[in-house]
């Protein structure tokens, strides 16, 4: 199981789709946080990988309650908006309360929301990826709500947290090692023929 959070500031308004079905996933609002929370099932390599995803959903008044949040997350999509000066400058503080309050080798995937509206644009796609590197983050730009680059996104930061559980588990014959990137799917693996002339 792969816990998520994902962080972002109130102007980034909607909330990020989780993606990987067509039909919108099952959801809950935590109402004394204003957190969302969802749980989706995907598949890696033939491997089962659960997703709790916790959505901050620009609570960040909450931020010293939501810190709890951090404890056993292994990864982060830490959002700003690109119509939103502010947001992009609270992203150093964010980065810094996920690296006080998370495991440390959390992955984390800078991601500039709202690349719908580039009309509107004031933080520009070199800056985000200049911030990006500075901090050690993927990055990417989105919009929640065309969809676009959010499964990508989250695609990426699996990736991120197998590849580092790799590193740390090299050993173990259970974990696959040198295998290809394999894309998340729903679908579960087809049922292999056991070859027993029983």
């Amino acid at each position: 199981m792969f816990k998520l959070l994902i962080i972002d500031t109130s102007s980034c308004a909607l909330p990020f789709p989780v993606p990987f079905t067509p039909a919108p996933p099952s959801a809950s609002i935590i109402p004394a946080l204003g957190i969302d929370f969802k749980v989706k099932t995907v598949y890696k390599n033939d491997k089962r990988i659960k997703l709790q995803i916790w959505d901050t959903a620009g609570q960040e008044r909450y931020r010293t309650i939501t810190t709890a949040y951090y404890r056993g997350a292994m990864g982060f999509i830490l959002m700003y908006d690109i119509t939103n000066e502010e947001s992009f400058g609270a992203v150093q503080d964010w980065s810094t309360q996920i690296k006080t309050y998370s495991w440390d080798n959390a992955q984390v995937v800078l991601a500039g929301n709202k690349c719908d509206m580039e009309e509107e644009r004031v933080v520009s796609v070199d800056n985000g990826r200049l911030l990006a590197e500075q901090l050690g983050f993927e990055f990417f730009e989105t919009s929640a709500k065309d969809n676009i680059n959010v499964k990508q996104t989250f695609e990426r930061l699996v990736d991120l947290i197998c590849d580092k559980m790799s590193e740390s588990l090299d050993s173990d014959p259970a974990v696959p090692t040198g295998a290809p990137t394999a894309k998340l799917t729903d679908s579960a693996p087809p049922l292999q023929q056991s070859g027993c002339n029983c």
